[in-house]
């Protein structure tokens, strides 16, 4: 029987207990609501929230240059050539400028309909004044109407035991100086506040990488970055005339293409406008990828829909009036026509409809009419138009099918087998007690020593461990056929519990985290990698869901002060040697997992109170993801060794 709490032990509640959460504090006070989380990803969100303004201001047809820079301090100031805030008052607001409102108020903006935008993204109108709510400091530059004007906003402190309170005018938005001739346009610079997130170094790879987007996808506008940090001095320029027909040929450029020339179309109606382009590779995974407004839909939506469904119509009609198939291979299926295919999908429609908050999929069913409408088309006449790529895309579709066909059966045969001998489980799996699925977890690790070593460190109730041996297969260059087939990612399919590639379900997966465990060194890093792509490529839902994850075992030990401490890496190493010049360290390293005696791993991997574990985020940038795995696992060996000295100074793992 429930017993009632007794008087003032915690039981009152009356109205003085109601808080009522006014102008920006609501944000301060839940920042993963608005931003996701307050780690690296929700950092960089602020950055997206600015950008993407501008990026409005683009697509009505105001804008064409926007300037993206990491300052020195730690700031990052974007600044755009639009139409600029509006810097006079307010109608609802005496006294506020209608500048101050939109940094400082929740739901303000010119997207819900007073015709400040015909096109926009940003509909949730909470976007800049966000970015106010989490930053230290923030100042706004308008240049409008001829003036230069200035407005600065900054977190001050509580009094007393109230909370911080963000966004806080220093002033009035005034005229500062006299704008350039001709000259209008918002520049807005801030600096995240360090006691909302767990770190504020920006990364100029995940940064440039989004920008490289955007451009892609509003043809003729150019971006430009610039990193003025110490050790970081970089600047580059974004700009594509041909727009998503160079965006398709980035994301092949370290694929083989089947056929030279990139495919494309536009259309417009009623409903709104569509953009596409394609150019189908030799490898065996689909690479589409679709936007709204300019927003990465990664869960695709009506118009992915479809451009999928016209796309696999026209195909089976031009290959059986052309003859090109027979017998049970006279229509295709979908997975087999989009085998190697790249391709983007880009609508821009002026009320989208996203399903839930992270705007992953599009819910307008218009726009799977036109987009539909216009492959058949314009994709049906390019078709004709072009025979040999066409009979490349009709071969390709035929192998796939066969393809398909043998994978169906190699997943029944291995069915089969499990089914007689009574077993559901790989052999060298170790699993866990407990089947609340949620508080389980899965440590893929390399080897039977390093499985050995796991075993002695988990904890049985809810740790589960299966040992692979050595390299599993590097699914980016194999046929399903093959992958299905390869004995190691038979063992990870049945621990898992969930299917591979297109029978993959999430909601049969046996454990709530999926932790790859390898070496610290080179090979590990290998394995990871190759761990990495398979679980993209074939098992992309549990990706999305963020339930893949990868531990980060030390390379070093070294005695400080009595104390043992974990070194990550060599960077590290340099790091506490300089930090204790006056000390003669002895670092051990690590030779493997195997090596560690079972306190040490399970305080610096399995042990949830110690340890650190990356998570796998692929949220709106599949595409970059995409084309990153295409580039370190494929073929291209001078594109992989390129991408590598480029980005060397961003790596945070390193072995040397």
């Amino acid at each position: 029987m429930a017993r009632r709490p007794a008087a003032g032990a915690g039981g009152d509640y009356s109205a003085e207990h109601i808080q009522v959460l006014e102008g920006l504090d609501p944000v301060r006070k839940r920042p993963g609501m608005y931003i996701g989380s307050t780690g690296p990803s929700g950092l960089h969100h602020l950055v997206w929230e600015v950008v993407d303004n501008a990026i409005d201001e683009a697509m009505a047809g105001y804008c064409t240059r926007i300037d993206v820079t990491l300052l020195a301090d730690g700031g990052v100031r974007v600044a755009d050539n639009g139409r600029g805030i509006p810097v006079d008052e307010h109608p609802q607001y005496k006294g506020k400028s209608a500048a101050e409102i939109v940094m400082t108020t929740l739901h303000a903006g010119g997207k819900f309909g007073g015709g400040g935008y015909k096109v926009s993204g940003g509909l949730h109108g909470v976007g800049v004044s966000v970015v106010n709510a989490l930053s230290a400091r923030l100042v706004l530059e308008v240049d409008r109407d001829g003036h230069t004007y200035r407005q600065e906003y900054a977190a001050e402190p509580g009094r007393g035991r109230a909370a911080a309170r963000p966004g806080v005018p220093q002033g009035k938005l005034r005229a500062v100086a006299a704008s350039k001739r001709g000259h209008t346009g918002t520049t807005i610079t801030f600096w995240p506040d360090p006691d909302v997130f767990e770190e504020t170094e920006f990364r100029a790879a995940t940064v440039t990488e989004r920008l490289q987007v955007m451009a892609f996808l509003n043809r003729g506008l150019t971006i430009t970055f610039t990193d003025e940090r110490t050790g970081h001095k970089d600047t580059q320029t974004f700009h594509n005339d041909a727009g998503i027909v160079d965006f398709v040929r980035h994301l092949n450029h370290a694929k083989e293409p089947l056929f030279k020339d990139v495919g494309s179309f536009s259309d417009s109606g009623e409903e709104g406008e569509v953009e596409v382009a394609w150019q189908w590779n030799t490898g065996y995974h689909e690479g589409l990828h679709s936007y709204a407004n300019g927003i990465s839909t990664t869960e695709g939506g009506m118009h992915a829909e479809g451009f999928k469904r016209a796309l696999t119509q026209a195909i089976n009609r031009y290959a059986k009036a052309r003859n090109l198939v027979k017998g049970k291979d006279a229509s295709f299926q979908g997975d087999d026509v989009r085998e190697g295919l790249t391709a983007i999908i880009s609508v821009r429609l002026t009320d989208p409809q996203f399903e839930g908050q992270t705007k992953a999929k599009l819910g307008n069913t218009e726009m799977r009419s036109l987009v539909e409408r216009a492959t058949n088309e314009h994709f049906g006449r390019w078709l004709e138009e072009h025979p040999n790529p066409a009979k490349a895309i009709v071969g390709k579709a035929s192998n796939a099918a066969r393809a398909r066909s043998a994978a169906k059966q190699a997943r029944e045969l291995t069915r089969r087998k499990t089914a007689l001998d009574g077993v559901g489980m790989p052999d060298k799996l170790a699993d866990c007690a407990t089947r609340d699925r949620d508080a389980t977890e899965l440590f893929i690790v390399e080897g039977d020593s390093a499985g050995g070593s796991a075993r002695d460190a988990r904890d049985p109730k809810t740790q589960a461990i299966l040992p692979l041996r050595g390299k599993i297969l590097n699914v980016e260059r194999a046929a399903m056929d093959k992958v299905v087939a390869n004995a190691e990612i038979q063992s990870l399919t049945a621990a898992i519990g969930a299917g591979i590639g297109a029978d993959f379900d999430l909601d049969k997966v046996r454990y709530g985290k999926v932790i790859v465990l390898a070496d610290a060194d080179v090979d590990g890093g290998h394995i990871r990698t190759l761990l990495i792509t398979f679980f993209f490529r074939q098992m992309t839902p549990l990706v999305e869901a963020g339930r893949l994850y990868v531990a980060q075992p030390p390379l070093y030990s070294v005695e400080i002060g009595g104390q043992k401490v974990y070194v990550p890496d060599d960077a590290a190493r340099l790091r506490v040697t300089e930090e204790h010049a006056n000390r003669q360290l002895q670092f051990a390293r690590f030779k493997g997992l195997g090596e560690m005696d079972p306190h040490e791993l399970r305080e610096t991997c399995m042990d949830p109170a110690t340890r650190h574990l990356v998570q796998l985020d692929v949220t709106d940038q599949e595409a970059t993801a995409d084309e990153r795995l295409s580039t370190l696992m494929g073929d291209d060996v001078e594109a992989r060794r390129s991408w590598i000295q480029h980005n060397a100074k961003d790596a945070r793992f390193l072995d040397v």
